[in-house]
């Protein structure tokens, strides 16, 4: 199967080919200033979910070694706690952060050939703050959770990826103060 499904992967549709440029040294240097427009530009071209992200965490595997594993979630927020998101303390994930309270973010619009990468330490927020995060949610029935916890991670640095047709794909790295990462 391996030689069969290796070339079949291959004939699957790659980037459209109306992808749009992105220069960075026009781009604002706030990357939460970026990361807002590029999510507006993502609801314009229809991507759906565009605030969904894969979360990425380290965990302890059977045998004791660390082991990543990731999810999708949703983005809640961005302040100046950090980029905010939420689950359940007593899930995988929120065992893993309590753990090793680092994390990646990674948000994915295929259609504009763009991700955005967000990595960095995450603390939880307030009691109130996931208390009203729980209750705002879209199927809220009014009862409480007590285990709900709203996170914010705080980014040491934030990539921004745009595809090109040619190849030539750009990648622009940034601190969380808005200056260039190597």
């Amino acid at each position: 199967m391996s030689e069969t499904f290796r070339k079949f992967l291959r004939t699957l549709p790659d980037f459209p080919s109306d992808l749009p440029g992105f220069d960075p040294d026009n781009a604002p240097q706030d990357p939460a200033l970026l990361f807002k427009q590029w999510l507006d530009e993502a609801l314009d071209a229809g991507e759906q979910q565009p605030h969904a992200f894969s979360l990425a965490t380290v965990g302890v595997a059977a045998g004791g070694g660390r082991q990543p594993s990731s999810r999708m979630l949703i983005l809640k927020n961005i302040d100046d706690d950090g980029w905010h998101f939420a689950t359940s303390r007593t899930s995988r994930k929120g065992r893993e952060l309590a753990a090793e309270p680092r994390a990646a973010m990674n948000f994915y619009w295929p259609g504009l050939g763009r991700q955005v990468r967000v990595v960095g330490t995450v603390a939880e927020l307030s009691a109130e703050a996931s208390a009203v995060d729980w209750h705002e949610r879209p199927r809220a029935d009014g009862s409480d959770n007590p285990h709900w916890q709203l996170y914010a991670l705080q980014p040491t640095e934030v990539e921004f990826w745009q595809a090109s047709n040619d190849g030539n794909h750009v990648r622009h790295r940034v601190g969380p103060d808005g200056g260039p990462r190597g």
